[in-house]
């Protein structure tokens, strides 16, 4: 167990409000984190706020540098940042091992795009009115400011905040999610590590009351949050004049065409639909499949579910292990009794142990259930039969969310009208909308969220765009 402080300004601020973490798997305590109150949090925006003109005053080449130190640094503390995943987040260490490469992954992108921040020229005579001048743009730091991360990737969603805003020139204050904040912390250790000045990272673990200013501080001049959508749309209510990203929820659906590849669809839909207790707001949730392919598939899926294995995070051998938090569990142990009482049919799984459910599969699921039109964020797999296109893209679009899709078929025009159709920020052929690389833009329309992650489009929202126009004359000779 160790005891971990606050991040400001560079120096590690003991706050003497000491929280325990414990794993979701055994209980044990595994951590004691020092909680950051509303001086703390005062403290870490106003280092944020001085530490701007330091940030964007580095070079390009010294910000690429730096992410690029920041990556290697999370390389080299592979093994321990794995574990860690396991302890505080019950994450299976096989899963954990591939968001710590993931996280090497984005920040040595963030690098190269960091390399990318510049503008274009604009021909300004257009118009006789034009003639003489010329036009450049470009990007400039916002400044200061705030993230607010989720439990469920606490290294890599850290990640998709911070490199970008090193690489736009900003400062930033980071409240983790306060059931797995280490990573945060130890992300903040390899930052400080590889050279980023003082002030210009910040992680201030705090109560949501704490932490409000991070919302509201008109010193702040962006917030970017991941989470469930109520929480999200409050911060942009709350948010004042400062832009605001964000990343929520979502119930995702893969639509399984009657010319699918059954066994690879089968493989991807159980890949996504359970890898960490589908704690993922792209988790496979809904899946509809073709009256001509339903009863194939549902066998492959039974097959494949029946052989998980739930069990310790730590053992390499575990697929699914405990969700978050025991409430969590039972939550979605309730939806599914809920599900089979209106007429859904239990095909495996669905028994809870503690905080461990064990993985579900349903069929003959109604839009109106739980299970199918709300976010369970649990391994449950709701599957619902369709007779045309058509129908399957309006079930899909027949949703307050709309993050990604999948659909898995081998016909361009079907591939193309879903395309063209489903109202989602992402459409994944030949594959399950829990699919993600890093550098790719990612986020959602409707109550899925606003705004765009992946390196390069996250650059864009933490900057802002400048113009110069400049009269000279000598370009025509006048």
């Amino acid at each position: 167990m160790i005891e971990r402080r606050a991040f400001i300004g560079g120096e590690w601020r003991a706050t003497g409000d000491v929280r325990e973490v414990r794993s979701p798997a055994t209980g044990e305590v595994v951590a004691r984190v020092h909680q950051a109150g509303p001086e703390q949090v005062e403290l870490a925006i106003r280092a944020a706020v001085e530490a701007e003109g330091a940030a964007g005053r580095l070079p390009t080449w010294k910000r690429s540098d730096i992410l690029r130190g920041i990556a290697a640094g999370i390389e080299r503390r592979r093994d321990e940042l794995t574990r860690l995943l396991a302890l505080e987040a019950g994450k299976p260490v096989k899963a954990g091992r591939a968001e710590v490469d993931r996280a090497v992954f984005t920040f040595g992108v963030a690098a190269e795009e960091a390399r990318r921040l510049g503008g274009e020229f604009i021909s300004m005579d257009w118009a006789p009115w034009g003639a003489d001048r010329v036009g450049l743009t470009r990007r400039f730091p916002l400044g200061a400011i705030a993230a607010i991360t989720p439990f469920n990737f606490p290294l890599n969603l850290v990640a998709h905040k911070l490199a970008p805003c090193i690489g736009a020139g900003n400062t930033m204050v980071l409240k983790p999610a306060s059931q797995t904040p280490s990573p945060a912390l130890v992300l903040a250790e390899i930052a400080q590590e590889a050279g980023l000045p003082a002030g210009v990272f910040n992680v201030v673990p705090a109560s949501s009351q704490a932490a409000a200013p991070l919302v509201e501080d008109e010193r702040l001049k962006l917030i970017t949050f991941t989470g469930s959508a109520a929480v999200g749309w409050d911060i942009k209510r709350r948010a004042g004049r400062k832009k605001v990203v964000l990343e929520l929820g979502g119930n995702a659906a893969v639509i399984v065409h009657k010319d699918a590849d059954l066994e690879r669809a089968a493989d991807r839909i159980v890949a996504g639909g359970y890898g960490y207790s589908g704690q993922s707001c792209i988790s496979v949730q809904r899946v509809l499949a073709h009256r001509d392919v339903h009863a194939s598939l549902l066998k492959l899926l039974a097959g494949k579910v029946r052989a998980l294995r739930p069990g310790d995070p730590l053992d390499e051998a575990t697929d699914v292990a405990a969700m978050i938090t025991t409430q969590d569990a039972e939550r979605a142990a309730s939806w599914i009794e809920e599900a089979m009482a209106a007429g859904a049919r239990l095909v495996e799984g669905g028994r809870r142990e503690g905080a461990l459910l064990h993985p579900a599969l349903l069929d003959g699921v109604r839009p109106e259930m739980k299970v199918s039109c709300r976010e369970v964020f649990a391994p449950v797999v709701a599957v619902a039969s369709y007779e045309s296109l058509d129908d399957a893209i309006g079930m899909v679009n027949d949703s307050p969310y709309g993050l990604q899709a999948g659909i898995f078929t081998r016909d361009a025009p079907s591939i193309w009208r879903a395309f063209e159709r489903l109202e989602v920020g992402g459409v994944m052929v030949d594959d399950v909308p829990t699919y993600r690389i890093d550098h790719m833009p990612y986020g959602g329309v409707k109550e899925s969220g606003l705004g765009r992650e992946g390196l390069k489009y996250a650059i864009e929202d933490m900057t802002e765009i400048r113009l110069l126009a400049w009269h000279l004359p000598i370009v025509s000779g006048g």
